[in-house]
């Protein structure tokens, strides 16, 4: 059954069931050697990726300032001149960056920042609002977090933002803004058939939070166009993968994250979906208030992941398929074997 819109927590705000992750599109920025993109992008493709997904029923389009250091809302806000209306735009604050040598330069959680983030957001943007604003400081402390609380509410006040969130995998994070801010309505957290995320979906069951997921295709992977034998490029955040990217290791897939794709792709795709199709269903299936945010900068990469609306949640019989395949790799220690300690490519 087709699933088109959701609400976005106690915002009462629709959304389309399926998100644009606009990171990629971000194009080239790094910390240091460290890139952080994924590598070069075609604005105009972009540009023409954002617009296919408004004409397909996608409305929701997620960004954040530091990506591609401001570029990606610059190519967003391009993408949705005459269309603002039609869009539902996230983006996030907290991280520190400079725009003309593209470089991330810390992290700023004062509420000062917090107010001269926003009215630099909404410039890039070439918009008079942002409609959900989220801190992208995940392991920020509650009460440095707490402390944002009153200058949010002041910016859904004044009409620069409609609602806030948090972007954070820390449950408790997502459980002091669900309980103490009455503004807050979604914490974005990565949440896909390879990575479960039951504590944060519990957090959005009490609170009414909307469950915004990034990487739901597992940065690539549940596309089924890795395989072990693939290399990604030293510009791309995969192919030189920080401490915290667990998908990519020296470059290439993480076997044991190819392993469990391989161990649901027959589940996933029984009934004529992609894989990455099937992948967005599992997520729709787990849970009601999950909006899965593939990135995608290309027409082809919506037009794949947009068709997933009209065939909706995986039934079922195939979801329990997918867990029971799963059930034995989730609880299973990683073996050594699997984890072999390729050497980091040079810089």
């Amino acid at each position: 059954m087709a699933v088109t819109t959701r609400t976005l927590g106690r915002s009462g705000i629709e959304v389309s069931a399926l998100g644009m992750g606009c990171w990629a599109i971000g194009g080239p920025w790094a910390e240091g050697t460290q890139p952080l993109g994924w590598g070069a992008v075609d604005d105009d493709e972009s540009v023409r990726a954002v617009r296919r997904a408004l004409d397909l029923g996608v409305t929701l389009f997620d960004t954040a300032d530091t990506y591609g250091a401001g570029h990606s809302e610059r190519v967003l806000g391009r993408a949705l001149a005459g269309r603002r209306h039609e869009a539902v735009i996230a983006s996030k604050w907290g991280y520190t960056f400079d725009e003309a040598s593209r470089q991330a330069t810390g992290e700023d959680a004062s509420p000062a920042y917090l107010r001269r983030a926003v009215t630099d957001s909404l410039r890039r943007l070439d918009t008079d609002h942002i409609d959900l604003y989220q801190l992208h400081l995940a392991d920020l402390s509650v009460p440095r977090a707490e402390a944002l609380v009153g200058t949010c509410e002041d910016l859904v006040a004044e009409g620069l933002i409609r609602a806030y969130g948090w972007s954070t995998d820390r449950p408790d994070r997502a459980t002091a803004f669900g309980h103490t801010a009455a503004g807050a309505t979604a914490v974005q957290h990565t949440l896909s058939v390879l990575r479960d995320a039951p504590a944060l979906l519990a957090v959005c069951d009490k609170y009414d939070l909307a469950s915004i997921n990034q990487a739901p295709l597992g940065m690539g992977l549940l596309t089924g166009k890795y395989t072990a034998a693939s290399t990604l490029p030293r510009d791309d955040v995969r192919g030189l993968a920080p401490g915290w990217l667990e998908w990519f290791r020296g470059g290439r897939p993480a076997p044991e994250w190819l392993r469990r794709v391989g161990a649901v792709r027959a589940a996933l795709t029984a009934d004529g979906r992609t894989l990455a199709q099937g992948a967005l269903g599992w997520i729709w299936a787990r849970s009601g208030r999950t909006i899965p945010i593939p990135g995608c900068r290309t027409v082809a990469q919506v037009e794949e992941n947009a068709a997933a609306l009209h065939r909706g949640p995986l039934p079922a019989d195939q979801f329990v398929e997918v867990e029971r395949q799963l059930a034995a790799l989730r609880t299973a220690a990683l073996r050594d074997a699997d984890r072999p300690h390729w050497p980091r490519p040079t810089h």
